[in-house]
């Protein structure tokens, strides 16, 4: 499975710019490993792209953190089910230079 998601806010920058597109993939037999950045769905807060910080593969959890300070998330909700996981980031599409806010 191939998705394309347009990054929205700040959690992972510098790595990642508001803005900027990313290439989700996942494919069977694919398993989460810490580092990789994720996109995953968290029914509170949505669909939401961190990355691995820990995995618990016994108990089918895993852990995942922005780079922001401020970043909601598993220090906010918690460890999250390996199938809550949508894929991993495998490319990056940075936003063109110059781009207003209110055209992003």
């Amino acid at each position: 499975m191939l998705k394309i998601l347009k990054v929205s806010g700040f959690s992972l920058e510098p790595d990642f710019q508001d803005g900027d597109y990313v290439l989700i993939a996942r494919w069977p037999g694919w398993n989460p490993r810490v580092g990789q950045v994720v996109a995953l769905h968290q029914p509170t807060y949505g669909t939401l792209l961190k990355r691995v910080w820990s995995l618990d593969r016994a108990a089918g959890m895993v852990e995942v953190r922005g780079q922001h300070p401020h970043s909601v998330d598993s220090r906010t909700f918690g460890p999250v089910p390996i199938c809550s996981l949508m894929g991993r980031v495998i490319w990056r599409i940075s936003k063109p230079a110059g781009t207003p806010a209110a055209e992003r």
